[in-house]
């Protein structure tokens, strides 16, 4: 659906955190140092239920190479749409906090644990039992 775009590899490794009450999610300080004071969360571009963070940099690329393509397709002009009204743009709190909003939780199925996964180019937030079910689709 999406071609991939090269992006600098910055995001590894995986962690275990929670929201607090008012829905906001500590980013670990190695994620921090990439995105600065803002960054921007979207659903995942592939589809899968989780919540991507993005640089911003990285975000403005893979918006603008999605736009160039051809959108002729019905299908595809969808995705753009939804992923686009779903994109916020989020400010990192001095304690590296962001606030996730309602309607991604609610995608997301983020309740209070919240597994942070570097996935090399973004940061992917999943829920502990999306995560489970789609590794079991991805290894079939």
């Amino acid at each position: 659906m999406f071609q991939a775009q090269q992006m600098q590899a910055k995001f590894f490794g995986a962690y275990e955190h929670s929201l607090d009450i008012k829905g906001r999610l500590t980013l670990p300080a190695k994620f921090r140092s990439f995105l600065g004071e803002k960054c921007f969360i979207t659903r995942s571009q592939y589809e899968d239920p989780c919540l991507v963070v993005w640089t911003q940099e990285d975000f403005f690329s893979f918006a603008n190479a999605f736009q160039s393509q051809d959108l002729s397709e019905s299908a595809l002009r969808w995705n753009m749409r939804i992923w686009a009204s779903e994109a916020f743009d989020i400010e990192i709190d001095k304690a590296g906090r962001l606030a996730l909003p309602q309607a991604l939780r609610r995608f997301a199925d983020l309740d209070r644990e919240v597994l942070v996964h570097g996935a090399i180019g973004t940061i992917e937030l999943w829920s502990p039992g999306n995560w489970t079910s789609s590794q079991g689709v991805a290894r079939t």
